[in-house]
């Protein structure tokens, strides 16, 4: 097996000091630090604030963020929640995909409270399913077993904003050889203006363990700017499966940064969903590492975008060992003037032989002023390899639409087929029936432009 490296070629985020023209720096000061009463988390925080001090905001001369531009982030007005205050409550619709449906728990996480549910058979069987701050007081050994092994906190300025003062997350830990056949669902509601939501989720299934985790990222539409900054990390045991869903409909004011890894060992699976409808801007780092030979993961990711709203997904998929297998199919369709990056490399390590990596991004483009751009890369270390990469930037198939309209279909529902058509694949990887329908009417909400 190669063994695992630390760092492995991908884009570089250059550390300099804020340029003219840059956003500003937050006003955030150490005394904003939750002290967790748990060693391991109060250590991680106080690493994360340092490297907090040391990285400024980037901007767009580095080669990672040179198609998104941040300048207009009003970083220096945002605060962090401290349980206090009057913020709406998550709406039923949210909370509902679980009713009716098999499930092994659900956590609720709001800036005023935390609310979670596991089944007592699965907590007999000694899975973990809390907040963060719960697994610090319950669980400390297994928290400094998991924290921080992923994602470091000096990965930007927004992972170690997220990691030092980061006061809403998931811990999911499933003990060796126990399978979580019901999904798990955990939703962050992020309401209110000028609020800094800072989250990080936790995912450990050990060897020969397995779970479905849905997690859910929404909020209302408010006036002013918010903004999101999570951390999630994600390790996958020899023998084990896990299928992650993770989906957000911000509202339209949020800024949404993310670092997102996941590690897989021998012969172990990881089935990754993304979706995404919402946000003023998005700017995501999602890395699968296959460490062990064997492996296997599969990344699929949706987007529809309208109006001003901009998405970037970074995406990087890493072949460390002999005989894996990663498998990367996003798609988007974009409306308004709205604009996607998708960008991604899959990189196969030196001695990782029998590697079959593919890639693929498809868009829709639906308005004359909507944009996307895509980006695939390679970079192959070894001589036996299979991979390979695609990218399609294109308008509603004339043929199609010929074919719909010929049949007495009129305009607007054939283009409605398509668009459903086209997304369909991805959004049956949705384990929650309620879930996919939202998601598949927020599409066309966002289609037929209703609000």
């Amino acid at each position: 097996m190669v063994t695992e490296k630390p760092t492995v070629k991908k884009r570089v985020v250059t550390r300099r000091p804020s340029e003219k023209g840059a956003a500003s720096d937050f006003a955030f000061t150490q005394d904003m630090i939750l002290a967790a009463g748990a060693p391991a988390l109060d250590a991680y925080r106080r690493a994360a604030w340092d490297a907090y001090k040391a990285s400024s905001l980037p901007n767009t001369s580095e080669e990672a963020w040179r198609r998104t531009d941040i300048r207009q982030l009003n970083s220096g007005s945002f605060v962090i929640p401290d349980g206090n205050g009057k913020f709406s409550a998550p709406p039923k619709g949210l909370l509902e995909p679980l009713a009716g449906e098999s499930h092994g728990g659900q956590i609720t996480l709001t800036p005023g409270g935390v609310d979670v549910f596991l089944e007592p058979a699965l907590a007999a069987k000694g899975v973990v399913f809390t907040d963060i701050a719960t697994a610090a007081k319950t669980h400390p050994k297994l928290l400094e077993k998991i924290l921080g092994q992923l994602v470091k906190p000096g990965e930007d300025k927004f992972s170690a904003l997220a990691a030092a003062f980061g006061r809403n997350g998931v811990f999911l830990y499933v003990p060796s050889g126990v399978e979580v056949a019901d999904p798990l669902h955990s939703v962050l509601w992020g309401p209110g203006a000028k609020i800094a939501h800072l989250s990080h989720l936790l995912v450990w299934i050990e060897d020969g363990a397995s779970a479905t985790f849905v997690h859910e990222y929404a909020s209302p539409n408010e006036d002013e700017q918010s903004l999101h900054a999570g951390i999630v990390e994600i390790h996958v045991g020899k023998g084990a499966s896990l299928r992650f869903v993770e989906l957000q409909s911000w509202g339209r004011h949020i800024w949404n940064f993310s670092h997102e890894r996941a590690r897989v060992d021998r012969d172990g699976n990881l089935d990754w969903v993304f979706g995404a409808v919402g946000s003023h801007l998005t700017k995501n780092f999602s890395e699968l590492n296959l460490i062990g030979e064997g492996a296997v993961g599969r990344m699929s990711g949706f987007y529809f975008t309208d109006g001003e709203q901009h998405l970037d997904h970074d995406t990087q998929q890493n072949h460390l060992a002999p005989h894996t297998t990663s498998d990367l199919l996003f798609k988007g369709a974009l409306e308004g003037h709205s604009r996607s990056v998708w960008q991604g490399m899959i990189y196969v390590a030196p001695g990782a032989q029998k590697t079959d990596g593919y890639q693929a991004n498809r868009n829709l483009v639906l308005s004359q002023n909507a944009r996307a751009d895509s980006i695939p890369g390679l970079e192959i270390l070894a001589d036996d390899v299979r991979c390979t990469h695609g990218a399609t930037v294109g308008k509603v198939d004339a043929d199609e639409m010929f074919y719909l309209r010929s049949r007495g279909i009129p305009e607007i529902d054939a283009e409605r087929l398509i668009v459903e058509g086209f997304f369909d694949p991805i959004m049956q990887r949705i384990p929650f029936e309620k879930v996919r329908r939202r998601f598949e009417q927020a599409i066309l909400d966002k289609l037929f432009h209703q609000e």
